[in-house]
């Protein structure tokens, strides 16, 4: 199943498949990438993987997937939330991961954070292998966002926990002038000049309005077997956590 969602936004064109892109794109903005989520968020994508850490650990699961886990910050975050825990991060770019070793190295959490490059849609993983999945800033990247989310559903354990953090255009009317402004017009200028790719930080804001919201996310969660599905909005609605249980 393939919907007119964020699968048709592709980072530069329409000839190949969204997949190759995406890898491309983080392999080539990946020295940049820490710099410029603190700078597009002003250091709230922070507060925002916090908060996602708690919600996992009410479950203290011993072991968690971080689903395009980038750079590792939600994996490193999650291995000092829950010393019990041993957290595998895959993620399709190379260069990404490269970034997130000598994190994790420097982090002191080599025993205990593993990173993975892999296909999030063709996960190497067996069924129910997970006490949670979490996905931040990624599920937007997916060629196929129902197949993504089955796969996560797949390698969680009955009862597990699937916790997404994902970017969302506000709703308020007052709000959202401002964000225009800083997504399309700000963002893109920086990203082209910090990260030298010139289309990746125009990609974010057309992928991000792209996204399905609010009860069209749960619908998905729901229809790949997950149960309990929520949404919390942060920071004016320009964020949200989406949170399922395994049935």
């Amino acid at each position: 199943m393939q919907s007119s969602g964020p699968e048709t936004i592709k980072p530069y064109d329409n000839t190949r498949k969204k997949t190759a892109q995406v890898e491309e794109m983080f392999d080539s903005i990946a020295p940049a990438y820490d710099f410029m989520n603190r700078a597009m968020t002003m250091g709230i994508d922070r507060l925002w993987r916090r908060k996602g850490v708690n919600l996992v650990a009410a479950d203290s699961p011993k072991s968690i997937l971080d689903v395009a886990a980038g750079t590792a910050d939600m994996s490193i975050a999650l291995a000092r939330r829950l010393p019990q825990a041993k957290v595998t991060g895959i993620d399709l770019s190379e260069e990404m991961l490269a970034e997130g070793r000598v994190k994790v190295g420097k982090a002191g959490l080599g025993d205990r954070v593993t990173l993975l490059q892999g296909d999030c849609l063709h996960l190497p993983m067996a069924d129910g292998e997970f006490d949670a999945v979490t996905v931040v800033f990624g599920v937007r990247n997916f060629e196929n966002l129902l197949c993504g989310y089955r796969e996560m559903a797949r390698v969680l354990r009955p009862g597990g926990r699937l916790c997404v953090i994902e970017l969302a255009v506000p709703e308020s009317r007052w709000v959202r002038p401002f964000y225009n402004l800083h997504t399309r017009r700000v963002i893109p200028l920086v990203g082209r000049l910090i990260s030298k790719d010139s289309r990746a930080y125009t990609y974010l804001p057309e992928s991000i309005a792209a996204m399905p919201g609010g009860e069209k996310m749960l619908e998905l969660m729901r229809s790949v077997g997950l149960k309990d599905a929520r949404v919390s909005r942060l920071t004016f609605g320009v964020c949200a956590i989406y949170t399922a249980v395994k049935a």
